[in-house]
This record gives structure tokens, C-alpha cells and sequence, in this order.
């Protein structure tokens, strides 16, 4: 546990440096080593990016509790356009419709992913469309790959031999795991028909069953640890 808290205070340091360079007027204080900040990705064309609220903010504190992550508590909005992008690590991006990316929008989160960033899309049913067009703005010359089973971000803190847990109905197909890579690393890891996101809410909006909530937050700690260094990830 030493080793990794070091991985993590590094990567830190490492995000606080190309901040500073990307945005020379933000305030130091903005990510400090000992706090480092998720986000959930806002974006235009209708699709309510605002879905599952209480997800990310629950998916940290678990895995601050349960793997000592020491993350920060607050997860701000951070919109697709604006440089306060790069100020976070890793990013959800969820929601039921449309997507809509312009070209200079499309242009930063490549520069992001490209950089160090990772992305976690979730789709809370109806996005799938919307998602692979905007995307293809992002990589235009890259296909959508389902991640194999045996990839590091399925054996994290937690082994999930068969890919993705599903946590919600959807058309009853099967959970599967999407990803987009940068020089063999995956930046943009997508989940469809499973909702990951949904599993990570307070229990009360969707009453799942314990096991199935548990399942959905372990994927989802195994997403970040992989996105902020974890073993084959940074």
C-alpha cells in the first residue's frame, strides 16, 4: 500500500506540473498532492450529463475507504471545452441522449486523453449512438475495441474474470466493455448495456441488491486505480 500512495503522490505532482504549464494563471491550490480530484464531464446536444449525481461522489468515498485513495470529496462538473479538463485525472461522462462535441472540443479531450487523462464513459441507456459519433470526432481513424477479459483494468484491487458485472437490464444483453487506446494504453474505457454508473448511486434511487451495488463500485475503483497508475495503467 506504501508503494502505491507513492504512485499516486507522484502521478499528482505529475498533473499539478502539467496544469501549471496548460494554465499558467491557475491557482496552485487548485489540486494539491494529497488531494486529488475526479470530475463528471459536461457537454452540449441535449443528453443530460447531470444523470446519477450521487455517483461519483459515492464511487470516491469507497474508494477512499476501502483503498485508502485519499481523493477528494468534491467532484465538480468540468465542461468538455474548458482547460480545467486537464486539472482532473479521470473523468465519467453518462447520460441517456444526444452528444455533441464541436471540433475544438474534440480537439482538447484528445489532447487530454493523449496527455495522461482517462475517461469513463457509462451509458445510462440511450446514449450508445451519440456516443461512437462523438467519439469518432475525438479519434477519427480509431474503431471502438471490446477490452479482453485478461486486460489489467479487470484485475485491479478486484478480479473480475468475466469482464463486466451488469447491473442493469437495459434489452438484456449481455455487459460489454469498450475502449479507445493511445500507444497500447487504454485512455477511454465505455461500458454499455451494464450501467455502472447507475450500480454507484445512494441505494435509495434504484434499490438494487447489495451484491449488485458492491459489484458496481468494484469496477469502478478498478477503473480508477488502473487511470491513476495502477498496475499496466499510467
Amino acid at each position: 500500500m506504501e508503494k502505491y500512495s507513492t504512485r499516486m503522490d507522484v502521478l499528482a505532482s505529475s498533473w499539478l506540473v502539467l496544469v501549471l504549464i496548460l494554465n499558467p494563471t491557475k491557482s496552485i491550490l487548485a489540486q494539491t498532492v494529497a488531494d486529488v480530484q475526479l470530475a463528471v464531464l459536461q457537454y452540449r446536444g441535449g443528453g443530460d450529463w447531470y444523470s446519477n449525481p450521487t455517483a461519483v461522489p459515492n464511487l470516491v468515498r469507497y474508494c477512499n475507504e476501502e483503498m485508502a485513495m485519499h481523493l477528494s470529496q468534491e467532484v465538480p462538473y468540468v465542461d468538455v471545452g474548458s482547460p480545467d479538463l486537464f486539472n482532473h485525472p479521470w473523468i465519467h461522462m453518462t447520460g441517456h441522449g444526444n452528444v455533441v462535441f464541436s471540433s475544438r472540443e474534440a480537439d482538447q479531450l484528445r489532447a487530454y486523453l493523449q496527455s495522461g487523462g482517462f475517461l469513463h464513459i457509462s451509458d445510462n441507456y440511450g446514449m450508445d449512438p451519440y456516443i461512437r459519433t462523438a467519439m469518432a470526432k475525438v479519434f477519427p481513424n480509431q474503431d471502438w475495441v471490446e477490452v479482453p477479459f485478461d486486460h489489467p483494468v479487470y484485475h485491479q484491487q478486484y478480479e473480475f474474470a468475466d469482464g463486466l458485472p451488469k447491473i442493469h437490464e437495459h434489452d438484456d444483453l449481455p455487459a460489454r466493455g469498450y475502449g479507445l487506446f493511445v500507444n497500447g494504453r487504454l485512455v477511454c474505457f465505455y461500458d454499455q448495456e451494464c450501467d455502472l454508473g447507475d450500480g454507484w448511486e445512494d441505494y435509495q434511487v434504484h434499490r438494487d441488491p447489495e451484491d449488485v451495488r458492491e459489484a458496481a463500485l468494484r469496477m469502478g475503483a478498478n477503473l480508477i486505480r488502473y487511470a491513476m497508475g495502477g498496475a499496466d495503467g499510467l
